[in-house]
């Protein structure tokens, strides 16, 4: 029998924190009401119990027990709220509250830095490194402002990035409040140097030296392994190679990387064996293994997946002590519960609810699906099938809110990479201690965890690299619902003995959705012509075009989304590119470069604003490609298409969106593809002129059939280079409900008297055009107010 009795607990301190985290003015109203309500039940429930005890009417044992369980659920609730309400206000000080500032502040570093390659400027400031901190006070125009504010710190370089976690520095900073119910309360961006006030605490700064030295060790090591393995070992994905990321993203193995329970189990484990092996006291063994699992917390940092596995191995570790049993999933409650309390943020981190999510999955699920498999196949195979399909059926309904897909290969994928998961952690956690005192033996076994963390390395590589396991999926929240049904029916199935009715419906239900998302994609694929020349990838905010002839393709920006910008290209067959043009260094046209690095002959590129964006250069050149800075008249050949540099003109040009590099490329179709112009950068364009092909000076900007619109569609936009390019067809690339009002209504306008056809993105989603005799056809992945296909007139 399972114990539920602590579920309804933590499902409403989950959600009441969920939703008032983002209203934290209504968390002491919200907690009054749910602590006055417990407090009713409770008085009724004592009255009650005086009547049983003066002979009246014995009540119902299963009403005592709802009605317990209610109070207790709403005294818990009522409690995570009162957190809130009191952590709100140190989080977000009046003085700061809503509002843009800047000053001189104290920041404690929480964090590991993560570079983000080629990120653009938020507040005029780069934003090349992330990490997160704790501003405990800033100075604004004389007046000290103290607080305890969680955020999230961007900057360029080492300025940031080379402060160990536990170091408190002093920095001039840009603040800017972040998104409601965000687990950062600001979003923060450095200005100049960074002085360092304090060191780490010895209790914290060993272990930022251990994991310091093991990155930089196993960083030597060959391969992808030597990549992989420090996030394996100890969650540390600092030096993670990009495209191997993505790679463990989309064949669904990223929870490898993410320190959780399997981690924590794998550490106490250890210490409880070898403790008894050699003899030790059971008491003894599991204080040892508490200080162990302190001390691997601190090692890891502190992350959400990695406090709910600690918090529930202590709860086991205390049951063991008192010499008590502690049923799984009673114990997950108390870590939910606990966690909620201490951080009520924590109710919209992602990591934590896949982490607890996964968690439930293995301790209802496992057995039962297990125990069905067992059915048709050898008892241990269907325990490896069942762990991870467990998991991955508690977790998609939440996981299609980050990638709206059906992963039909995350099972096989699991099954292949995870028994090498607890190997490359053991051993590779030894080799992580061992390092500093015994460094022969520490590397010694640093290779040897080097096999299994390349094998799972091979094995995300094999399952990315065949996007046709993943099926599409419905979005935003009918996907969350739809999903939810699907799981639920399919949990029925492997939990009733009489489940042929429920696997019946359930095989139909698969049935369908696979038939929709592969007719769909069939659907779509059929449709799409098989001449086209210039494309538009749907990759949200950002650019990422395709211009191909005779086989050989050309990439012009890639966008921030490596997943979406490599399922496009394996939509249009571009398995290599020849030509990567990276137009400027703005994430949202460079973020997913990293993920073609060893795909590509030859990259160009603008002024570089920087050394993320000359590492990231060093890294496409180390994959094969031959890296070229690129000013106007510059020229190539792409197959039978000719392409021409237009912009920026050669010599020093400050950096940024107006140094964008402007293609032209004539063929079959004229198009000129615009980067981030501004309207000031578009009038020197048209002012220089174009060089047409086979003249020997400048004459008129000669007329196109295709723009790629600047700067997503802003308001920024000059007009009169619009009516001289006279194009036909205006694509624009941007993100659906984007903040910046992504096209605007200035740029259409412009637009709509130079009458031409207006193709996004965001509405639109993947965007074809070809020649079709005389004129141009345009092809559309969805179209909700118009035929897919339109035939658009040749161009003036």
């Amino acid at each position: 029998m399972i114990d539920l009795r602590l579920l309804p607990a933590a499902l409403l301190c989950w959600l009441a924190c969920g939703v008032l985290v983002g209203l934290p003015d209504a968390a002491p109203f919200a907690a009054a009401t749910l602590i006055g309500a417990a407090c009713g039940i409770a008085v009724v429930q004592a009255r009650r119990g005086r009547a049983t005890l003066s002979g009246g009417r014995r009540g119902s044992a299963r009403l005592s027990v709802i009605l317990t369980s209610a109070a207790v659920a709403l005294a818990l609730a009522g409690a995570a709220l009162v957190s809130l309400a009191i952590n709100d206000s140190s989080r977000s000080p009046a003085a700061l509250e809503g509002r843009a500032t800047s000053g001189v502040a104290i920041v404690e570093i929480t964090g590991a830095a993560v570079e983000d390659l080629g990120a653009g400027s938020a507040g005029g400031i780069a934003a090349r490194t992330r990490v997160r901190g704790l501003l405990t006070s800033i100075e604004v125009r004389d007046r000290l402002i103290s607080a305890r504010a969680p955020i999230l710190l961007f900057g360029d370089g080492e300025a940031v990035a080379g402060h160990p976690i536990g170091s408190t520095v002093r920095m001039a900073l840009s603040l800017r409040p972040a998104d409601a119910g965000s687990d950062a309360a600001f979003l923060a961006f450095a200005r100049g140097d960074v002085d360092v006030i304090e060191d780490p605490h010895p209790f914290v700064g060993w272990a930022g030296e251990l994991r310091a030295g093991f990155t930089e060790a196993a960083s030597l090591l060959p391969g992808d392994g030597g990549s992989l393995l420090p996030g394996l070992a100890i969650g540390d994905v600092s030096s993670l190679d990009p495209a191997v990321d993505d790679a463990m993203t989309v064949s669904s193995l990223s929870h490898l990387t993410a320190v959780s329970g399997a981690n924590c189990a794998v550490v106490v484990a250890a210490i409880m064996l070898f403790g008894a092996r050699i003899g030790v006291r059971r008491g003894l063994r599991i204080a040892a293994a508490g200080i162990a699992l302190v001390g691997f917390v601190v090692l890891v940092t502190p992350q959400p997946s990695v406090l709910r596995a600690a918090v529930m191995a202590l709860v086991v570790l205390v049951a063991l002590a008192s010499g008590r049993a502690r049923a799984g999933l009673p114990t997950l409650c108390v870590a939910v519960i606990a966690l909620l309390i201490a951080d009520p943020w924590l109710s919209r981190s992602f990591g934590f609810a896949l982490s607890t999510l996964a968690t439930a999955g293995l301790l209802l699920l496992a057995r039962p699906i297990a125990l069905a498999l067992g059915r048709w196949l050898p008892a241990p195979l269907a325990l490896s099938v069942a762990v991870p399909l467990a998991a991955q059926l508690a977790c998609q309904p939440v996981i299609v809110l980050l990638d709206p897909t059906l992963p039909l290969l995350s099972v096989p994928a699991n099954l292949l990479a995870e028994p090498a998961a607890p190997v490359a952690t053991l051993i590779g956690l030894v080799a992580c201690l061992l390092l500093p005192v015994a460094p022969p033996l520490g590397e010694l076994l640093m290779r040897i965890a080097w096999l299994p963390s390349a094998w799972i390395a091979a094995v995300a590589r094999f399952f990315a690299a065949h996007p046709e396991g993943r099926l599409p999926w419905l979005t935003d929240l009918p996907g969350v619902l739809a999903m939810t049904v699907l799981a639920v029916l399919l949990a029925r199935a492997f939990l009733r003995r009489r489940w042929r009715l429920t696997a019946g419906v359930l095989a139909l239900a698969i049935l369908v959705s696979a038939g929709v998302g592969i007719g769909t994609k069939l659907g779509g694929s059929g449709a799409r012509p098989s001449d086209w020349e210039v494309a538009s990838c749907d990759i949200g905010q950002g650019d990422a075009s395709v211009v191909r002839s005779k086989g050989h393709f050309a990439l012009i920006d890639t966008g921030d989304d490596p997943p979406a910008l490599l399922s496009c290209l394996a939509d249009l067959g571009a398995a290599s590119i020849d030509l990567l043009v990276l137009t400027h260094f703005d994430l949202d046209h460079v973020g997913a470069a990293t993920a073609l690095v060893g795909r590509v002959d030859l990259v160009l590129h603008g002024p570089t604003d920087g050394p993320s964006a000359v590492h990231l250069l060093d890294r496409l050149e180390a994959g094969g490609a031959q890296v070229q800075e690129v000013s106007r008249g510059a020229r190539g050949t792409l197959g039978a298409v000719g392409w021409r540099a237009l912009w920026p003109p050669a010599g020093d040009i400050e950096p940024g969106n107006d140094a964008s590099v402007v293609l032209r490329t004539d063929g079959t179709l004229r198009s000129i593809f615009l980067g981030d112009l501004g309207a000031d950068a578009q009038r020197a364009v048209l002012r220089i002129g174009d060089l047409a092909p086979g003249a020997a000076g400048g004459v008129p900007m000669a007329a196109v059939d295709v723009v790629k619109v600047a700067h997503h569609g802003s308001s920024d936009q000059y007009p009169r280079l619009y009516d001289a390019l006279r194009a036909r067809v205006a694509l624009i690339s941007c993100g659906i409900d984007n903040d910046y009002g992504h096209p605007t209504g200035e740029l259409l306008g412009i637009l709509r008297e130079d009458r031409a056809v207006v193709l996004r993105t965001d509405l639109e989603g993947e965007l074809l055009v070809s020649a079709n005799g005389d004129g141009m056809r345009t092809w559309t992945e969805r179209a909700p107010d118009r035929d897919p296909t339109t035939s658009v007139g040749a161009a003036n």
